[in-house]
């Protein structure tokens, strides 16, 4: 049975299996996510345990998560802090909580100390995201190039992106997402596979 009759019959029995389903067709999906990452299936499902973990702990502390924005992304052990906290207390705060998990190779805190971003502002940042992401698809310049490689987040018009990419996709990648419309910085967070 293909994969695509397998996926459907899940989906028709959901009902059924009730929870079940619907940690069948997420493993699928995280699955076929892990497919394109260079990182090994280890490392990915480390990577989201760490990521499950900051989050929560991030979570617990109400001033952080309530009162502030902390975004948090993890890429092959590299956790990366964006977003707004009101003091410098509160970024050193923040970093310090991420820190010390089994895996973790090292914290990247590029929050900055302001006055969080209102919703509008935020869901323009998402929006650029998408841009960006879909400019990656225009890189056919590079044989076997895949832009799902590339984890691409934005903050203040600036641009992270993580990932393990060759020097040459790295370069390619800054390019387009410099030449999108409403960058305004992008910051490199690779490691490189050359």
């Amino acid at each position: 049975m293909s994969r695509t009759k397998a996926l459907a019959c899940l989906i028709a029995l959901a009902p059924l299996l009730g929870g079940c389903a619907a940690a069948v067709v997420g493993g699928a999906a995280l699955a076929g996510g892990a497919a394109h990452d260079r990182r090994d299936t280890s490392t990915y499902f480390d990577d989201k345990r760490i990521d499950l973990a900051v989050h929560d702990a991030i979570n617990k502390d109400k001033e952080l998560a309530l009162k502030n924005n902390v975004t948090i992304v993890v890429y092959n052990g590299v956790i990366l802090l964006i977003g707004e906290v009101r003091t410098p207390e509160l970024k050193a705060r923040a970093e310090k909580i991420v820190s010390g998990y089994e895996g973790t190779k090292k914290v990247v805190n590029e929050l900055e100390v302001t006055e969080p971003q209102d919703f509008w502002t935020r869901r323009a940042d998402g929006a650029l995201t998408a841009r960006v992401k879909t400019a990656l698809l225009d890189i056919t310049s590079i044989e076997g190039f895949d832009p799902l490689r590339v984890n691409v987040t934005t903050a203040h018009r600036i641009v992270y992106l993580m990932g393990m990419v060759s020097h040459a996709e790295a370069d390619a990648v800054v390019e387009v997402a410099r030449d999108v419309d409403g960058v305004e910085k992008v910051v490199k967070v690779f490691e490189y596979t050359d």
